[in-house]
This record gives structure tokens, sequence and C-alpha cells, in this order.
């Protein structure tokens, strides 16, 4: 395949490293000399976006930050490895990849330990009020809230995956009640996650912490709508931090601002970056984050150390944790 030793000049471009982190935890230099290493902290779209990485034969991206549709692919003709930071990433067009000839490799998705403390994060910032006091204390006022406890509440999960099943573990510590649902979830799965199966209606209607921990696919897409919104109690809080297309953000803004919901923590949203006028910024008792669920010095350690790793592999001519259209997650094996 591809060989270091036998190719003139390589450009590689690692794109919306928003913190400036990949050139100091993965060893880039350690690359032959004949590849050039780029690193872009901003997010571009549009023209801009083809513009910028037109010239590279390597690129490394961070998650679904930026969206590399067919339009795109196919203005880059010179792109011959892309590697994606985590296990997959919704936002390459894989059919477009495999028929441009262009591999495709990913890393270790992180375990997800991250993400499960940022959703504890939010779910006791909603709860407690905690942007909101910090806020008023710092202007001289005291006590301003009345939060709510989860001691005897009742956690809904979402999704009882491999975050999910963690999260509802942290509920069963805090002496919540757990209940879970999703499409193919059994009763004996969700007892061995500390859970109680419940219907889908049940659980929007049983929740006083409603989590959402799902893959984004054809058939989940706004599984959260108007009419599960519509379910909850008024005192419920809903939580986010699996992809922003589970709900439908309209119908939660309004539900927001009608008081149909008491609250809600969302890390993933429908435009990232957020636009200033996004209708989510307006929507009250909310606590916003920028998709940073995964965002740890250890996660972008192993993603990017890893994706080092792909490129090396891919030109030694053995490629390794390979995605394609057929296996869209990472293979444990080369290929």
């Amino acid at each position: 395949m591809i060989s270091a030793s036998g190719r003139g000049a390589l450009r590689l471009a690692i794109i919306d490293d928003y913190h400036d982190v990949a050139q100091r935890v993965a060893d880039w230099h350690r690359l032959p000399s004949n590849i050039s290493v780029s690193t872009f902290t901003d997010h571009v779209r549009g023209d801009e976006l083809t513009r910028r990485l037109l010239p590279f034969d390597i690129l490394v991206i961070m998650r679904e930050r930026t969206q590399l549709s067919r339009e795109v692919i196919e203005r880059l003709p010179n792109l011959k490895l892309l590697v994606t930071t985590g296990a997959r990433n919704l936002a390459i067009d894989l059919a477009a990849c495999r028929e441009r000839s262009i591999l495709v490799c990913g890393t270790d998705s992180g375990g997800g330990s991250s993400t499960v403390e940022l959703t504890w994060a939010l779910i006791l910032a909603v709860a407690r009020h905690i942007v909101e006091a910090d806020h008023v204390l710092r202007s001289g006022f005291w006590q301003p809230t009345v939060g709510v406890g989860l001691a005897g509440k009742t956690l809904g999960v979402l999704g009882l995956g491999r975050i999910g099943s963690r999260v509802a573990r942290v509920g069963v510590a805090f002496g919540m009640d757990t209940i879970a649902w999703s499409e193919n979830l059994t009763a004996e799965h969700a007892e061995a996650g500390g859970c109680v199966r419940v219907e889908r209606r049940q659980l929007f209607e049983r929740a006083d912490v409603l989590s959402i921990h799902l893959l984004l696919t054809g058939r989940t897409r706004g599984i959260v709508s108007r009419r599960e919104l519509g379910w909850m109690k008024p005192s419920a809080i809903l939580i986010n931090t699996a992809r922003a297309g589970l709900i439908d953000e309209p119908a939660l803004v309004d539900a927001l601002k009608h008081g149909a919901i008491a609250g809600a923590g969302l890390d993933v949203h429908a435009e990232e970056p957020l636009s200033l006028d996004a209708p989510i910024r307006s929507a009250p008792n909310t606590v916003l984050t920028p998709h940073v669920g995964y965002v740890t010095r250890d996660t972008y350690k192993l993603y990017y150390s890893q994706a080092l790793e792909d490129v090396e592999a891919w030109l030694a001519g053995r490629p390794i944790r390979v995605i394609s259209i057929d296996s869209p997650t990472v293979e444990v094996s080369g290929t």
C-alpha cells in the first residue's frame, strides 16, 4: 500500500484542535521527515473549509466537529487518509470515501467516563441551580434559589448501554430509583444494570430526571419529540450528553418556555458551534455546555496518540482501526 520512504512530501492537517493540545499530547515529530504537520485551532465551514483542506494528503479530525460530506470530500483530490478520533464519526460520508479510495481510521472511544461525569455535573447543576447561584452570589446577593434533592426521586435512562448503565449506577448511589427503556432492552439486561425496565411512555411519565444515552441512527433521530416531552412531569429535568438529533429542539425550547418541564442540561446542540441567535440560548432553566462530554486531557491524549499510530500504520502499509461503510466503528485488528 503506502510506504513513507517511497513517496515525496506529504502534508498532514490536524483540524478543529480548539484547545491547541494535539502537538503537546502526541509526538508528531516522530513521523518521517517527508511529512509536514499543520494544526488549525479554529472552525471553518463551506468554501473556506475546502480551500483550507485542499493541499492536504492526510486529515486528522476531532470527532464530529466538522462535517465531511460528499460535497467536501469530492473537492479534496489530494486526500488519501482520514483519521477521526473516536470509534465512529457520523459526520463522515463513508460511501464517498470508499468511492475515492480514501482510507478512514479511528481510535478507541475513551471508555465514556468523562461523559458519565459530565452527565452528573449537568444533573446537579440544573437540580441545584448552581450556575444561577454562582452568578447571583458574585453579584452580591445570597441564596436566590431553592434546589431539588435527588434521593428518593426517579432517574429514567433512555438507552442503557455502556454509558447509560454507568449513569444509572451513580443514580443508585444517590438513592434514586432507576428505570430504563430502549427498543431492544430486556428486563434481564436492565436488572443487571441496576434498573427496572419500563415501557417507553412510562419512562417519560415517571422520571424526575431523564438522561439520554442512545446512538443517533435513522431509527432514533427525533425520538424525544413534542409528544414525549408532553408525557413528562412539569417538575422533570431532561439531560442530553448523547447527540442533539435525538431531541426535537424546537419542541424542547417550547416546553421549557411554557413550563412543561422544569429544566434541561444540554451538552450537544443542533448547530455546533452554537450560533449567537440559537433559540436554545434563550430557553429558561437550562445549563448549556459546548459539547465537552469527552473533552478532558486524558481523552485528548488517548485520541491524538492513537491517531498518530493510525498514520504510522498506514505509512507502513498495515493500517489499523479501520472504519468503513460496512463496519462503521473501528475494527479491533488491523486490515
